[in-house]
């Protein structure tokens, strides 16, 4: 069933958003500090608590239809954000950004990318109901991405030759060091970017390259703009406490990244035979929730037997 969701939903959602990220910032990370193991992991069961509560208002409000649409895009998002955190920590390291400023640069990074992805779900499921054989391409591409996924990458990434930087330098004044946890500093009377800002354009950058991946693996479930949109920002908004949690174990789930590629591909198939079959929620949870056990398990067993623990 599909619902025209009211203005004033809309507007109450975006105002509890931003009120909730006025208290993470101004409020219980109003000092730049290291974010521990111990406090990531807290915050992360507090994102994900308000992401499940949220969705039994769903259930109430909408039916169990649409609480499982809302739960299965959810999962996605989430699943395919972890392939991101990696990245993230390649430029964290990159950059040698100290802990303590990280977290303002995920905040920040964060809130850009609830505005990209706002776009991005608006005019994809605009450009679907103009034009209904998009969902082919759509489909397609995100095959595409799942076997692109499946191909071994090289280890070495040459951030200084990335036009990001380049382009960053030519346009702004850019000062070597760190300013504290500035993005700006005014030095010699001229308005300077620190490496702090650079991160955070990388940030942003990486984080537009992913939901061109994302958004339409979502959209592939439902085109329901309120629970793409509201999936989308409840998995974003927990992002960066799950950063801080699965840093210490970038490692220890190498084969997720083969688990993601098939969910990819299982979502472009089901949108490329759509006209054809409608494949149930139900199923595309399960194959779902199947896949990424699957893929975390084996790399645990795969870590277990390099430590000659089995």
């Amino acid at each position: 069933m599909a619902y025209d969701t009211s203005p004033y939903i809309w507007i109450g959602f975006i105002v509890f958003v931003l009120v909730v990220l006025s208290l993470d910032l101004g409020v219980f990370h109003k000092k730049s500090h290291s974010v521990g193991f111990k406090e990531s992991i807290i915050w992360s069961g507090v994102w994900i608590a308000l992401a499940l509560a949220f969705n039994v208002i769903i259930l109430y409000w909408r039916g169990e239809a649409d609480f499982m649409l809302f739960l299965t895009g959810y999962v996605i998002e989430k699943s395919l954000s972890v392939d991101n955190l990696f990245v993230f920590l390649l430029i964290f390291s990159y950059f040698k950004i100290p802990n303590q400023y990280q977290h303002k640069v995920l905040f920040y990074g964060i809130l850009g990318a609830l505005v990209m992805r706002a776009f991005f779900i608006w005019a994809g499921i605009a450009i679907l109901e103009k034009f209904t054989w998009v969902i082919y391409i759509f489909g397609a591409f995100l095959v595409f991405s799942g076997i692109k996924m499946l191909r071994p990458e090289s280890d070495e990434h040459d951030l200084e030759k990335s036009w990001v930087i380049t382009w960053t330098k030519k346009i702004f004044p850019t000062s070597p060091h760190f300013h504290e946890d500035k993005f700006f500093v005014k030095l010699n009377g001229v308005w300077t970017v620190t490496p702090l800002f650079i991160t955070l354009i990388f940030v942003e950058f990486s984080d537009l390259v992913f939901a061109i991946d994302s958004i339409p693996a979502i959209i592939g479930i439902t085109n329901d703009p309120f629970l793409v949109f509201t999936s989308n920002v409840f998995a974003i908004l927990g992002l960066r406490s799950l950063y801080f949690a699965l840093k210490g174990f970038a490692d220890m789930f190498h084969y997720l990244k083969y688990g993601l590629s098939l969910i990819l591909i299982f979502i472009g198939v089901k949108m490329l035979v759509s006209h054809y079959y409608h494949v149930p929620v139900g199923i595309t949870m399960a194959v779902i929730f199947t896949v990424l056990l699957g893929s975390v398990l084996a790399s645990v067993l795969s870590n277990r037997k390099k430590k000659g623990l089995t």
